[in-house]
């Protein structure tokens, strides 16, 4: 029986590194085909503008995903027709075993928490899902590096990128410039004055967009051969353009990630004089382009969000370092097993914090926290271990040089889609851009880049392909990952009708139980039927589903009454502490009566959300 490892390697671990004759990389047509389903996986994902609620993104996520598969699938057909290796034998590469192993134990800690601790099957099939889909796109990256055609590959995802990045950045000009322009339908309207978000709405998702078109363009211009003087002068203004975008977006991730190139460009010398030079550089452009908007907002009356937000901010970390601290509160009540897979919103939500930030958090923002609370330390050392282990073993096949190297775009190219990794999993240490599937999956692609060539190289001239009987089975999954993609929307569509009804949509409740029954989404479904029911009893029910995706202000309101008029006064209590701890405007009706009673008032007269709870509990108590 073959692997799911065995699938992406076709010779021993002294095979080389494949590298196809200069001139010959691909057709014509072949790289029409490949930049066009590229671009289906990268520019739609990102510049989509339309949402659909509840989600602002999902439409994004789910062009992510189709287009990846499109774009695998196109990858896995040239796979198939790739001529049989000499040598039949399949051996895996211990790089990729680890990823591979790392999304295994995922996978299995989301299982056991669905079973164990309540997660919907909704949340659990969506995040089994693109996990599955990472492995699937790092095993496709893998198999088309080592068939020899990841040159061609990375070309048609930096060409994506660099377009991507582009339009990114004029649609981040005009919410900075002109945000009247900005309709929500071509051009997403941005909630951060003076600031680009783009369309993925948020400015730090920009950034890491424009940090990969940058390596993109880099990339491309270094692969240019010597009659390319015009592909290399348009890669220089591109890198100027992205430059540009990071400071509209004012994002702090954007600017350490922009220094991070910068070492590269210090330390890499395989790179061109004219690359080191400007990703050296990049760091005073920037610095340059920061001190003009500035002067520019000065002088016209008009926001530049960066310059505002230095001037405004006292909290540097944007509560980061407060919800840092509670989630090392919450694995050291709980070290060995976690919260549970996409428990820390509730698990945070309802243990005792006092000095917790305002927001409602749904993530630590920094992934190893992320993974320990909710895993527990052991599966998360584990996990991260294997991790560590996956992107050292890319980095010697990203480092590595030869005097026999005839292509040495493809030391750069190792060397880009390694940095594209670094960068993103630099990002995952402030954000969680991992949980979003337009940055998940091109960094599973590039990194399955790396680990198909992290064996030992030789003679250029040895090429080696997937047999049919490997690749078929990874067409097939592409296939399916496209239709996956496009059958979320089908079932998101039973939601949307909760939230933004048309002309002759049923009532209310039939909306609700019939997105109750998508396979999905149904925790949507979960949240509006608690905080629209008029019964106890249904918005108990419904919360044994809404309470783990994102409690908030509503929610732990409608939870705690109901709770209170079915007499579990203590619990209720509970929810009601807890949601005093946020401070949120939004709850200031709903504790307006304890605020206006007289303080010799008896604790019996007064509402249940006026009294302290008398046991200690947490989120195990509400399972």
């Amino acid at each position: 029986m073959v692997s799911v490892v065995d699938i992406v390697t076709s010779a021993s671990r002294r095979e080389p590194i494949p590298s196809p004759a200069p001139g010959r990389l691909v057709s014509g047509g072949d790289g029409l085909w490949l930049a066009v389903t590229a671009g289906l996986a990268v520019v739609t994902a990102t510049l989509l503008a339309v949402n659909l609620p509840p989600s602002a993104t999902f439409l994004n996520q789910a062009a992510a995903v189709s287009g990846w598969g499109v774009f695998c699938a196109a990858l896995a057909w040239r796979l198939a027709l790739a001529p049989a290796p000499a040598d039949p034998s399949l051996r895996g590469g211990g790089g990729l075993t680890a990823l591979l192993s790392a999304l295994t134990l995922l996978i299995a800690a989301c299982v056991g928490s669905w079973a164990l601790t309540g997660l919907p099957a909704s949340m659990a099939l969506s995040a089994i899902g693109l996990l599955a889909a990472a492995g699937l796109v790092a095993c496709i990256g893998a198999a088309t590096m080592r068939a020899g055609q990841g040159v061609a590959a990375f070309r048609a995802l930096c060409m994506a990128l660099v377009v991507a990045g582009l339009l990114s950045v004029a649609v981040g000009t005009v919410q900075v410039f002109a945000p009247q322009w900005a309709d929500g339908q071509w051009i997403a309207i941005s909630s951060l004055e003076g600031r680009a978000a783009g369309n993925l709405r948020q400015p730090n998702h920009l950034s890491s967009l424009l940090l990969w078109s940058f390596v993109g363009a880099l990339w491309l211009a270094e692969s240019a051969d010597a009659r390319g003087r015009l592909a290399r002068s348009g890669g220089v203004v591109c890198l100027f353009v992205f430059v540009f975008g990071l400071v509209l977006s004012a994002s702090r991730t954007g600017m350490l990630g922009l220094l991070a190139l910068a070492v590269w460009g210090a330390l890499d010398r395989q790179l061109s004089r004219r690359s080191r030079t400007l990703l050296c550089l990049s760091p005073l452009i920037y610095a340059l382009c920061w001190l003009g908007l500035t002067a520019w907002a000065d002088w016209s009356g008009h926001v530049f969000g960066g310059a505002a937000r230095l001037r405004s901010e006292a909290d540097i970390s944007s509560s980061r370092f407060r919800i840092w601290a509670d989630t090392l509160g919450l694995i050291a009540q709980r070290p060995w097993f976690g919260v549970g897979w996409g428990e820390f919103n509730l698990a945070w939500s309802l243990t005792p914090f006092p000095g917790r930030p305002v927001a409602f958090f749904d993530h630590t923002h920094n992934l190893p926290l992320q993974l320990v609370v909710e895993l527990g330390g052991p599966l998360a050392l584990i996990v991260m271990a294997l991790l560590i282990r996956a992107l050292w073993r890319a980095w010697p096949a990203a480092g590595r040089t030869t005097s026999s190297d005839r292509v040495p775009r493809q030391t750069v190219l190792l060397r880009s889609a390694w940095m594209m990794v670094l960068l993103v999993a630099w990002h995952s240490l402030l954000e969680y851009p991992l949980w979003y599937a337009y940055f998940l999956l091109p960094a599973a692609f590039a990194w399955g880049m790396c680990l198909g060539a992290e064996q030992g190289p030789a003679a250029p001239s040895v090429r080696t392909a997937v047999p049919r009987r490997a690749a078929l089975p990874l067409l097939i999954a592409s296939v399916a990952l496209t239709a996956g993609g496009l059958a979320s929307v089908a079932d998101y569509r039973s939601v949307v009708a909760i939230f933004e009804p048309g002309d002759a949509a049923p009532p209310l409740a039939e909306r609700i139980a019939a997105g109750q029954r998508s396979w999905l989404f149904s925790h949507h479904a979960d949240y509006a039927a608690a905080t629209t029911s008029a019964s106890p009893v249904e918005v108990l029910q419904a919360m044994t589903g809404a309470r783990h995706f994102l409690l908030d202000t509503r929610l732990m309101m409608a939870w705690a009454q109901a709770l209170a008029d079915s007499g579990d006064v203590e619990r209720a209590r509970h929810i009601a502490a807890r949601l005093r701890e946020f401070h949120n405007p939004a709850s200031t009706e709903f504790f307006a009566p304890c605020d206006a009673a007289e303080p010799s008032a008896p604790a019996s007269s007064l509402p249940f959300q006026c009294t302290p709870p008398t046991a200690a509990m947490d989120d195990r108590d509400f399972h």
